[in-house]
């Protein structure tokens, strides 16, 4: 067996004396694991860091087994990552989110937005927004997904300020107002009212996504939201 691909790298573990066991988000291959001989090496540290794009082949004699990786590093972040808390909270959420997708399982558009988050996670008045962008990819990815492009109620497209906490879906502003204080604000750079998230959208948006993820990812499977969500959260709340 044999493939290559191209992917993120989110985590890197030691194996033995010279290897480690690498696991890289793919675009067509979903999240993996393989065995990389000599990555504890000179040459190879630079590249296995968290947050990297590579290029990979993997190779297996079964197609169930973890298999050998050969990378190339396409795209180093881990100079950058390392300078900034921000980005080190950020990666290692990344990993974390990414773990809850099913292994080997193919998601080619959240690859695509994992690459975008991980070449943004250094710049604050960037990476926050795209986080809880993410958070929403993944929950669309995984079943879960919120319906923000009109009024559950009316089929209004405009002004929505809301969504249900029952349906996931948006709710206007007329709508919504018998039932304002049981909703969950949906913050403009969601709805597409504003272009830049300013620090009281990104902390709405992200209590709107940690609702769900609670309730439909982490809750049933008897698990805390991870302590990178909160250290990201805080860090990209920081005054700058």
């Amino acid at each position: 067996m044999e493939w290559r691909d191209e992917g993120v790298i989110i985590g890197v573990r030691k194996h033995g004396e010279s290897s480690a066991i690498v696991e890289v988000m793919t675009r067509d291959h979903g999240r993996h694991l393989g065995m990389a001989r000599g990555a504890r090496s000179r040459a190879m540290a630079p590249t296995l860091q968290p947050g990297n794009s590579v290029a990979v082949m993997w190779r297996a004699r079964l197609d169930e087994h973890m298999g050998a990786w050969t990378l190339e590093a396409t795209r180093l972040r881990s100079s950058v990552i390392m300078e900034s808390a921000l980005a080190l909270h950020g990666v290692n959420y990344l990993g974390a989110l990414v773990r809850l997708l099913p292994e080997r399982d193919p998601h080619a558009a959240l690859h695509e937005t994992i690459e975008l988050v991980a070449d943004r996670l250094h710049e604050p008045d960037m990476a926050p927004a795209l986080m809880v962008r993410l958070e929403l990819a993944l929950l669309a990815e995984l079943g879960f997904g919120l319906d923000v492009t009109e009024c559950a109620a009316s089929g209004a497209r405009e002004d929505l300020i809301y969504v249900s906490p029952k349906s996931g879906r948006a709710v206007s502003r007329l709508a919504g107002e018998p039932w304002k204080d049981r909703l969950l604000p949906l913050p403009g750079f969601l709805a597409g009212r504003q272009d830049v998230a300013d620090a009281d959208a990104v902390a709405e948006g992200f209590r709107l996504t940690g609702y769900f993820l609670d309730r439909d990812i982490f809750g049933p499977r008897g698990a805390p939201m991870p302590d990178a969500r909160r250290a990201f959260i805080a860090e990209s709340l920081k005054p700058r």
